[in-house]
């Protein structure tokens, strides 16, 4: 049995990805601080929970390990500038050192999941390949690609490193995120009746539902070595690249609901439009588009088995975590708050 090590693990891609390794056969020892929970199948005897931050990742993580799957991440753009040290930390500098590690230790492949915001902004009707100049704008997209371009060159002959930049995610997953676009989107209309759409909707974006990624990865970590170590692959599909405006009437029309689109903030100035015909080339194809998603997630929300909370809106969790540490470390004495 194949052992795969998960870092971040606990997020909203690790907890869909977990569970889908552990279907396939795979071992997996899923890393990760665990901010917002652990919402992982504690009884499968294939798994092991390691609680750690991956800045923090040793040679002992790695044992018995054939593949890496490097998700640990400060994970959206508004967590990444609030948190910029933070992010360049872990979203470059600790997944280089992990990727060095691996080759010191055996493993045979690694998965370095990135992301397509760092093609940016893009001039109209440019549809980015993986060959295209990245324009990353922010300190997330601009960490993601110094990884990438850090930990591509250590591939060699026993050691298949392989870069996949991630369309937007959206879906119901067990760590459920509602600062996604289509995911806030449909808890909007769902709560409110009321789509929230950011400003001014003819921005161009690539989704890919959290199923369809985490299935790219399982894929990457069975396809031949000779066609993937070194390369960069976009996840995605071409039916998901979206207009925001567009999007939102079809999100709308999921819903068996009256609907209307309520616009907020500022324009956003990201907009690009991707390709993806070579993941396509391996075999993989992505399933899931944006009405998937918006039914999945309303008939989660109607079930009661989701709900919006500070825990699913990153940045506000992150928040309190750090206004929470504040208040602790200076109420706490001996161990303790009332109880000591």
């Amino acid at each position: 049995m194949q052992r795969v090590l998960v870092t971040g693990a606990g997020g909203c891609i690790g907890t869909t990805l977990v569970p889908m390794l552990l279907e396939r056969g795979y071992a997996v020892r899923a890393l990760d601080r665990y901010f917002f929970g652990c919402d992982l199948p504690r009884d499968e005897a294939n798994l092991e929970i390691v609680r750690e931050d991956c800045r923090r990742i040793g040679a002992d993580h790695l044992d018995g390990v054939q593949h890496v799957i490097d998700l640990a991440a400060i994970s959206n753009d508004p967590s990444g500038e609030l948190f910029q040290q933070a992010t360049r930390q872990i979203n470059h500098e600790a997944r280089v050192r992990t990727a060095k590690l691996a080759t010191e230790h055996g493993v045979e492949r690694y998965i370095l999941p990135s992301s397509c915001s760092i093609y940016g902004w893009q001039e109209p009707g440019v549809i980015c390949t993986e060959q295209s100049p990245p324009n990353p704008l922010t300190t997330y997209a601009k960490a993601n690609l110094a990884a990438e371009q850090d930990i591509l060159p250590l591939a060699r002959n026993g050691f298949c490193p392989v870069v996949i930049r991630q369309a937007t995610v959206y879906g119901y997953s067990p760590r459920m995120r509602f600062d996604l676009a289509i995911n806030g989107m449909t808890y909007g209309a769902w709560k409110t009746g009321k789509l929230p759409l950011l400003r001014d909707g003819t921005q161009w974006r690539p989704m890919v539902h959290v199923k369809d990624t985490s299935g790219a990865m399982c894929h990457l970590l069975e396809a031949d070595p000779a066609r993937i170590s070194g390369e960069i692959f976009n996840i995605g599909s071409r039916d998901n690249n979206y207009q925001l405006r567009p999007l939102a009437e079809l999100v709308a029309a999921a819903l068996p609901m009256d609907i209307d689109i309520e616009w907020y903030g500022d324009p956003d100035n990201r907009s690009y439009q991707v390709n993806f015909d070579k993941i396509e080339s391996l075999g993989w194809k992505a399933r899931c588009t944006a009405n998937d998603g918006a039914r999945g997630i309303y008939e989660a929300l109607e079930a009661g088995r989701i709900d919006k909370t500070p825990k699913t809106i990153t940045l506000e969790w992150y928040r309190n975590l750090v206004d929470w540490h504040k208040i602790i470390h200076e109420t706490e004495m001996y161990g303790g708050i009332l109880d000591i």
